[in-house]
């Protein structure tokens, strides 16, 4: 998927410590809220991009931001979206969860779900401005997630 000159493509092995620092710069700021780092800082990215599960956003050959997604039962699930900081406010975050709906209808699945720590609460309000509708709040390997589910036309 291309916007402009950003490109979103496979990540690859060479992309890991770009990602890495990506998520570490993203989430930042959500350690002190929710008492220790989220899930996101500490994911197993290596595993991901082998399973192909991992995109990056780049312009210029550089990464601006990623989306880890992967279908599970009736929907593609997006475990992760984060972009660097430099970046927030721009759209990026938008046109990538955009590629995850444009994966989602190309594999022919109607529906994507994902979740948001509750203490992330500029999220509680960004999702649902995108069709997306909190299905519940429960904990979840020890996180307070938020879980909304968007059905695709």
């Amino acid at each position: 998927m291309t916007n402009g000159t950003r490109d979103i493509r496979a990540a690859a092995a060479s992309d890991l410590d770009a990602i890495r620092r990506c998520a570490e710069e993203a989430y930042a700021l959500y350690v002190p809220r929710i008492g220790r780092k989220p899930a996101p800082m500490i994911a197993d990215f290596a595993a991901q991009i082998e399973a192909g599960q991992v995109h990056v956003c780049v312009e210029d050959e550089q990464i601006l931001g990623y989306i880890v997604l992967y279908p599970r039962d009736d929907h593609l699930h997006i475990e992760n979206v984060a972009v660097f900081p430099s970046q927030q406010g721009t759209g990026l975050g938008r046109y990538l969860l955009a590629f995850a709906e444009t994966e989602a209808r190309r594999a022919g699945i109607t529906a994507i779900e994902l979740y948001t720590n509750q203490h992330m609460t500029e999220n509680l309000s960004f999702y649902p401005r995108l069709g997306y509708v909190e299905l519940g709040r429960g904990e979840e390997a020890g996180f307070a997630r938020v879980f909304y589910r968007k059905e695709l036309p």
